[in-house]
Formats: C-alpha cells, sequence, structure tokens
C-alpha cells in the first residue's frame, strides 16, 4: 500500500463527514451568508442573473439595429460606444448576457444530470455496472475537449441546443467521478446498512438515503460547472461555430475580432464583454469553493495564509523557558 492511499481515504472520509453535517441547521448560512468570498460571488451572479431576465426593459436601444456610427466612442449618449455595425455596445452586452447565462445554466444542468446518475449507479451498485460505468467515463475524459467541440458543433450545426448538448456531454465526466467517490463512502454507512437490512430496496436507499447526503457536492458542483459552461460558450462561439442568429458574449468578441477592432483601437468593442464573462467565472468559483470548503473542512486548512500561517514553539524553546 503507498503512502498516498491513506491521505486520500482521509479526504474522502472528511468530505463525507462534512456532507453528513450539511442537515444541521445554519450550514447555508455559515457558507454563503457567513463567507465574505461566497457573498460577494452570490451578489455578483444574482446582478447579472436579474439584468439577464430584465434585459429587454433594460436596453437602452435595439441592439439588432444600427443607432450610431461605427466604433463610436463611449459619450454620455453611448456608455460603452458602438460597434462595428454601429449597435450600441451597453444593449448588445445586456442582450448577450441572457444567451450567455441560458447557456451556462442550462450547459451545466444537463453535465450535472449525466454525471450525478452516472456516478450514483457506478458507485452504489459497483461490480461491473461500476466497471462498465468508469470505463466508458475513463474513456470520455481522456478525449480532448476542443477538438471534440469544433468536430460535434460542424458536423450537427450551429445553434444553442447543439451547444448546450455539447458542453453537457463533454464535461459530465469530472463531475460522475466525485460523486462515485463519495457514493461509495455513504454506502458503507451505518445506517445505510441497516435500512437495506430491514427490507429497503435500491431505489428508497438511493432517493431516501444516498442522493440527500451527496446534493449538497452536487450544487457545489454544478455552481462551478456554470462557470466552466459559461466560459465553453464564449470559447465555441468565438470561433465561429455559434448560432448565428443569436447574441451572446462570445459572439460580440467574435464580430469585433472579425471587423478589426483592434486595428482601430474600439477598445470598448472587445474588453467589456470579456470583463463580463471573467466576472461571471470568477463568481461562480468563488461561490463554489466556499461550499466545498464548507464541505470538507481539511480544505480550509490547506490553504496556507499569512493569518492562519503560526510557527510553533520548539524542545528546545520550551526547555529554555
Amino acid at each position: 500500500m503507498s503512502l498516498i492511499e491513506p491521505v486520500q481515504a482521509a479526504d474522502e472520509d472528511g468530505l463525507a463527514q462534512g456532507i453528513l453535517k450539511t442537515s444541521r441547521p445554519g450550514f447555508l448560512r455559515t457558507t454563503l451568508l457567513g463567507n465574505r468570498p461566497a457573498m460577494i460571488g452570490l451578489f455578483i451572479l444574482t446582478f447579472f442573473v436579474l439584468v439577464a431576465i430584465f434585459a429587454p426593459w433594460l436596453e437602452p436601444y435595439d441592439p439588432t439595429e444600427k443607432v450610431g456610427p461605427v466604433y463610436a466612442p463611449p459619450s454620455s449618449e453611448f456608455w460603452l460606444g458602438t460597434d462595428d455595425g454601429g449597435g450600441d455596445m451597453l444593449s448588445l452586452l445586456i442582450a448577450g448576457s441572457r444567451v450567455s447565462l441560458g447557456v451556462g445554466f442550462v450547459a451545466a444542468l444537463v453535465a450535472i444530470l449525466i454525471g450525478g446518475t452516472v456516478g450514483v449507479l457506478s458507485g452504489y451498485f459497483g461490480g461491473k455496472t461500476d466497471t462498465v460505468l468508469m470505463r466508458f467515463t475513463d474513456y470520455m475524459l481522456v478525449i480532448p475537449d476542443i477538438p471534440l467541440m469544433i468536430i460535434v458543433a460542424a458536423l450537427f450545426g450551429r445553434s444553442l441546443t447543439n451547444i448546450v448538448l455539447i458542453i453537457g456531454v463533454i464535461y459530465w465526466t469530472s463531475t460522475a467521478r466525485l460523486i462515485r467517490a463519495q457514493v461509495k463512502s455513504v454506502r458503507e454507512r451505518v445506517y445505510v446498512k441497516r435500512a437495506q437490512a430491514l427490507g429497503a430496496g435500491n431505489r428508497r436507499l438511493i432517493f431516501k438515503h444516498v442522493l440527500p447526503q451527496v446534493a449538497p457536492l452536487l450544487i457545489a458542483n454544478t455552481v462551478l460547472m456554470i462557470a466552466l459552461a459559461i466560459f465553453a460558450e464564449t470559447f465555441i462561439t468565438f470561433l465561429g461555430l455559434g448560432d448565428p442568429s443569436t447574441i451572446s458574449w462570445g459572439r460580440l468578441i467574435e464580430n469585433a475580432f472579425e471587423g478589426e477592432a483592434t486595428i482601430n483601437n474600439a477598445w470598448w468593442a472587445i474588453v467589456p464583454p470579456g470583463v463580463c464573462v471573467t466576472i461571471v467565472i470568477l463568481a461562480c468559483t468563488m461561490i463554489g469553493q466556499s461550499v466545498e470548503d464548507g464541505l470538507n473542512p481539511r480544505l480550509r486548512v490547506g490553504h496556507l495564509s499569512v493569518k492562519r500561517f503560526r510557527v510553533r514553539p520548539g524542545a528546545g524553546s520550551e526547555a529554555a523557558k
């Protein structure tokens, strides 16, 4: 047995214990409301979600029409200037938030549903089921994601539905492996064995005992997956494989490069959509990592910081005293 296996087992046990503790009242308040990075991330994400919901009422101009000169600089009339087609950049950013966030949320949900289902079935039943599902997961995991995105998008067409399915089918593997490890740990708990001995069926054991314990981990992974899905949608659209009939942040960046915004020094056509993508990804990462820290107390002591780092006095100093 290697020295790494006991450490990995201890980490998995600590994460499982953290998941069990989430049933106590106050976990949500401590993890999100009592955590400054999580609160900042939640505020930012909520802001962009509200902007996307009320986009038709917040847009100063029609994002599909020319309202000014090409690449007009920011002014009192156009707060973020105009793009290569004379469209108002602020209106385009607000309209693009609906597509980018919508694709991110739906694609993350697809990835979580596929990965969660595979992870639960593999971890709970084990044996041949575990072997088949994990070998298939390993095969999907080693396939390069970017070339696969390009090939699938080119073969099946450029539409939002295809982009959602592409992202969901590609990024479910990490979720499946993580959930499998935790389900195998929860399956061996005493209360699960007791319920099984009393005659509870597999369906009841999964939905009543296993899923409630791994649900917080699924939530944390979903938030992190949203950030990954938004980045993937932006990347696919920037490569020219997105839906040409929709407005998204990736589409704005693509149009800026095709319209030679950098040559015309029109930074306002590139920087705002890139900043929006970066801020939303950072917000999702802050929320997801805060939930993970709350689930696994060992993660909180694994991060060295000036405030937490202390040097203990050695035996020599104690003897000198």
